[in-house]
């Protein structure tokens, strides 16, 4: 394996100019949310260490299956932490997403975690998860993971959008997604995604992600479909559409109501 031979398919996607939608996983520890995704047509498993209480096993496995299904795993971590970050890559994810990015040097931060050198400062392991555990040469399997892997740094209040200039400028970093919960409460709007204060925040990321060149996403628009078309427009190529825990209930509660 080299790292021709090494793809990421969200960032190939993405590259090309096309959308990615990611489901959130909080809920389901089996291998089997993985099939539903691959059968719903997701290309992202947002695999979320921050908002339950899923172990680095059940990351790993989750990890390891999405990849030999085709699907992109993506960890957020709880917080932006050289450790948190590092075993969330060992589980075999090919990205992680990082909350509370609202400076340039927690962003370096970030970076410095999630790449191996000469990018960051990623401790080296021998047969990595991201390659299947294939044997490599320490270098060319560094420059293989480097070349596929995501950060993505999350924006999601005041002090970030002051920033997100410098933040998307530094080196490394390849995504800003937009929380749009987080970020609506934090602008004294909680609830209230489609405020004006909102969207504007939203065309902010949007532009420095464009005159960066990085990624753009939204998150949290699942329930909000017309403004999450409207991102879509502005350029954001990547989109979570919600979590598996969202979908059960919402399913649960309809059909319920049915029989009533």
């Amino acid at each position: 394996m080299t790292e021709q031979t090494l793809r990421n398919p969200m960032r190939d996607k993405m590259q090309a100019g096309n959308l990615c939608i990611g489901m959130i996983v909080r809920l389901i520890r089996g291998v089997e949310v993985v099939a539903i995704a691959k059968m719903a047509g997701f290309d992202v498993l947002f695999i979320d260490l921050e908002h339950n209480g899923f172990s680095h096993e059940t990351a790993t496995q989750l990890a390891l299956t999405a990849n030999l299904a085709g699907i992109t795993p993506l960890v957020r971590v709880a917080q932006c932490d050289a450790i948190e970050i590092g075993r969330a890559m060992d589980t075999g994810a090919m990205g992680v997403i990082v909350p509370g990015i609202d400076t340039a040097a927690q962003a370096a931060a970030a970076v410095q975690a999630t790449k191996f050198p000469p990018l960051g400062q990623r401790s080296v392991m021998p047969c990595l998860p991201q390659l299947n555990f294939q044997p490599m040469a320490v270098l060319p399997s560094m420059q293989a993971v480097n070349a596929a892997v995501l950060l993505v740094a999350m924006i999601e209040g005041p002090v970030a959008l002051a920033n997100v200039d410098s933040i998307a400028a530094v080196k490394g970093v390849d995504m800003l997604l937009v929380g749009a919960n987080d970020l609506s409460n934090a602008l004294g709007h909680a609830g209230v995604i489609d405020h004006p204060d909102v969207r504007t925040a939203f065309g902010r990321v949007a532009r420095a992600c464009k005159d960066n060149e990085i990624f753009f996403g939204v998150g949290g628009l699942g329930q909000h479909p017309d403004l999450a078309k409207e991102m879509i427009a502005m350029g954001a190529t990547y989109a979570t559409a919600g979590a598996d825990i969202t979908f059960f209930t919402n399913a649960a509660i309809a059909n319920a109501r049915k029989l009533r």
